[in-house]
């Protein structure tokens, strides 16, 4: 008798889904994982569900509301090993710039009835909540890395994802740098590549999708920004995108902002 298939489950909070279909766009690799892993739970492909534990649980999305806070303690107990996928997962997402305002004040301005919507302050990455096995950067994330993890898992080794600047990806593709030459301002130096650096390869700044790199020097970069003319509320907004409440990226765009203020 055949040894029961390892069990996945792909969960969902706070997010655009997008993360969830680079998990579809696997296609036929996805397939071949299918005859390796059992695919529990994973609503947004199948409404067939399979009561955990679960060996491994992907997490997109951010913790935006109470019950979100107290649903991902949940899956992090019918969870062997939990992976959290994308920005909105491991750094709160494009909706983390409410950590930056008045959250009351968008509720009032957005829904008819406010005092029936229940929400945090803040939009805040999963690791905020419980504990992380390990975290996928991007936005969304590289499918290539995906499987990679996947991979890993069922392999028992640790994966390989590369946490390198964006700027090495450049090179591989003899990109000219368009901060250097051009005088574009750019992410790249202080951003984790895994994009195969789009943007910079169609003569535009890099945005940070996937985050500060392993050690990033968002001071020098400030400085070469600065000397290029860019203002702190342009540097400010450069860092408040997909991964703003990321610590480097926060830390960063909070010092353009006092900048700013003071200048």
């Amino acid at each position: 008798m055949a040894p029961p298939r390892p069990r996945l489950a792909v969960w969902k909070f706070a997010s655009c889904d997008g993360c969830q279909l680079s998990i579809l766009d696997l296609e036929d690799e996805l397939l071949a994982l299918a005859g390796r892993i059992e695919i529990a739970n994973f609503r947004e492909a199948s409404s067939a569900i399979v009561d955990g534990p679960y060996d491994l649980s992907l997490v997109e999305g951010s913790i935006t509301t109470p019950g979100d806070a107290e649903r991902i303690r949940e899956v992090r107990a019918r969870s062997k090993l939990l992976v959290t996928i994308g920005a909105c997962a491991t750094a709160g997402g494009i909706q983390a710039l409410r950590n930056f305002a008045d959250v009351e004040e968008f509720r009032r301005a957005v829904y008819a009835r406010p005092d029936y919507i229940a929400t945090l302050a803040t939009s805040t990455a999963i690791q905020g909540h419980v504990p992380v096995d390990l975290e996928l950067r991007g936005c969304p994330v590289n499918k290539a890395q995906l499987l990679e993890v996947v991979t890993a898992f069922l392999a028992h080794r640790a994966p390989n994802v590369p946490t390198e600047s964006v700027c090495g990806e450049c090179k591989r593709r003899g990109q000219v740098c368009v901060l250097v030459a051009g005088g574009t301002p750019c992410l790249g130096p202080v951003t984790q590549t895994g994009c195969g650096a789009i943007c910079p390869a169609f003569h535009r700044g890099c945005y940070g999708c996937f985050g500060p790199q392993e050690t990033p020097n968002t001071v020098s970069l400030g400085d070469r920004l600065r000397a290029l003319g860019v203002s702190a509320e342009d540097r400010m907004r450069l860092y408040r995108t997909f991964n703003s409440a990321a610590p480097a990226f926060q830390a960063a765009s909070e010092a353009a902002a006092a900048e700013g203020r003071s200048g």
